[in-house]
């Protein structure tokens, strides 16, 4: 008579958790402990520990907050993706504004979650992310899409920051290195592309899209 040889159970999903909130960390340890089908083999609170430990233990999937003191999430994910080629990097933030999303999708992220959303959601992206699939849900895309709807070059994205910061179109050009003509001729473009008329309505729909953030 043989035995018959149990099945060994799947491998969990392992997961490295990036946060600077001590709470936020606790509750998605919680979250992850109670699926059967992942864990949080560690938890760090900022950028440099995250590189470090992930070089060590080699997580499944990191769920990285963008922004961090220090080190910001987004230099992270480049950090992770310049030295970590095939690192899976779910983005989970309370900041969803369009121009965040789209830099964070463009250095690498896998996908991205918004803290406001129900945790299962959360649960279920890290699932999508560990397979090899990107996780876009609705409500993000749509911001991405806005963001993108405005198609500004670089160098009308440092203009446009510039406009939010108070400064003139003198000031501008002595700041970017350029005649003041030229920046006249961004600011002209910045207006059409956005379909305003003058600053004060160009700030208002770039931050509403997200394209610029006032601290």
């Amino acid at each position: 008579m043989t035995l018959m040889q149990k099945a060994a159970p799947p491998a969990r999903i392992k997961i490295l958790l990036v946060d600077d909130h001590m709470v936020i960390r606790m509750g998605l340890m919680t979250a992850a402990s109670d699926a059967a089908d992942m864990e949080v083999i560690a938890d760090v609170d900022n950028g440099q520990d995250a590189v470090e430990t992930y070089r060590r233990l080699k997580p499944d999937v990191v769920v990285l907050d963008l922004r961090m003191h220090g080190m910001s999430g987004l230099e992270t994910l480049r950090a992770l993706r310049e030295e970590f080629k095939g690192v899976r990097v779910l983005v989970f933030s309370n900041y969803a504004k369009g121009e965040e999303i789209y830099q964070a999708m463009k250095a690498g992220a896998a996908g991205f979650v918004l803290k406001e959303m129900p945790l299962d959601r959360l649960l279920e992206a890290i699932r999508v992310v560990h397979r090899g699939e990107q996780y876009m849900p609705p409500e993000v895309a749509v911001r991405v899409g806005e963001r993108m709807l405005a198609q500004l070059s670089p160098r009308e994205l440092d203009v446009l920051q510039l406009l939010a910061r108070g400064l003139s179109n003198k000031e501008i050009g002595a700041h970017l290195g350029v005649v003041e003509g030229t920046v006249k001729i961004h600011v002209a473009n910045i207006f059409g592309k956005l379909g305003v008329s003058d600053r004060t309505q160009a700030l208002i729909e770039a931050i509403k899209r997200g394209i610029v953030q006032i601290e």
